[in-house]
């Protein structure tokens, strides 16, 4: 890494720019569950249960939001705000109370957004707020039958 000064004192403008060699250092939690370490490779399973009824296993390495891992599996969960918590396409439903009592509770944020989904019920959660943890090992989630964002066409957006 290395800094660089750029004056422009022509323009009156000063600025300080830091300089990455290589790959950036910008880290998501699948980049961090993909690292080595023990730790780190652990994985969970996870079902996840589309608006047909059609079911999905699939391994979730932990730390991971179940919204980067359905991203990842190539399951229909739009995100449409990318996880900032500023929408409710990732709502899903988890089927055993059991392992809802295990998840932290939501935020007063979460709740907000959950308050505008489709087909709330009371084990509702955004998939971006629900973090694989060692104890949500055969964690089982259904997909609503639909999404209040989604274009009226049916264009479903790819994550970046």
């Amino acid at each position: 890494m290395g800094l660089q000064a750029y004056n422009m004192a022509d323009r009156g403008i000063t600025f300080l720019c830091c300089i990455v060699w290589g790959k950036a250092n910008i880290d998501t939690a699948a980049d961090k569950a993909q690292e080595g370490g023990d730790e780190d490779k652990e994985k969970i399973s996870v079902t996840l249960i589309d608006k047909d009824g059609d079911e999905k296993q699939i391994k979730v390495p932990i730390g991971m939001s179940m919204l980067e891992a359905a991203h990842e599996n190539d399951i229909d969960l739009e995100g449409a705000c990318e996880g900032s918590l500023a929408c409710s396409t990732c709502h899903v439903i988890v089927m055993d109370m059991e392992y809802y009592n295990k998840l932290e509770d939501p935020t007063d944020e979460e709740n907000d957004m959950l308050d505008l989904a489709f087909g709330l019920t009371e084990t509702s959660r955004l998939g971006c707020q629900v973090i694989a943890s060692p104890e949500l090992d055969g964690l089982r989630l259904a997909l609503p039958a639909a999404t209040r964002n989604f274009a009226v066409d049916g264009f479903k957006p790819k994550p970046h």
